[in-house]
């Protein structure tokens, strides 16, 4: 299949859009850290950016396909418990958001950076003491995350998987 580019864009508006794109990324991993959630909007609007990148340098059918084979294997995952439906649709949106060729480099920094992720739990499962309930509460932002984020550690919630995808989708931004 030749590289047919549909949608001219410049150099500027190219690195423009990624910057936005990084920066949805960052936001994705933010909430699930502190929400374990990812709003549908982040991923909608990664997979548009990706379209249009996709669109303007004339990969967009390789994308097509290797994102829905991302998104496909991801949706396995989800079904058998192992990843949220967020994660699922923000992988996806990560296969389409970079260059075909970078869709595997770009999986298995994913993998990787999970891992690292997994361990560090694991170790601040074992360090990390369960607050005290009749503590005082913190009054900061920051402090009740902490708070909250020290309960998720005692009772062994999910990780917050979108900090590893935006890691390995940002090692392989073009």
């Amino acid at each position: 299949m030749s590289a047919v580019t549909v949608l001219p864009l410049t150099p500027l508006l190219a690195e423009m859009l990624t910057l936005l794109a990084a920066s949805l990324l960052i936001a994705a991993a933010g909430f699930d850290i502190l929400t374990r959630l990812i709003p549908n909007f982040i991923p909608l609007v990664l997979a548009v950016l990706g379209l249009v990148l996709r669109l303007a340098d004339g990969s967009w059918p390789w994308a097509l396909l290797a994102a829905g084979i991302v998104f496909g294997i991801a949706l396995v995952c989800w079904r058998c418990g192992w990843m949220g439906g967020g994660d699922v649709k923000l992988l996806g949106a990560c296969a389409l958001l970079v260059p075909p060729v970078a869709v595997f480099p770009m999986v298995t920094a994913v993998g990787m950076a999970g891992g690292v992720l997994a361990f560090v739990y694991l170790v601040a499962r074992r360090v990390v003491s369960r607050p005290v309930p009749t503590a005082l509460r913190p009054q900061s932002f920051l402090g009740r995350a902490l708070r909250a984020e020290r309960w998720r550690l005692a009772r062994g919630t999910a990780l917050p998987y979108a900090v590893a995808i935006a890691i390995g989708s940002l090692t392989a931004f073009p």
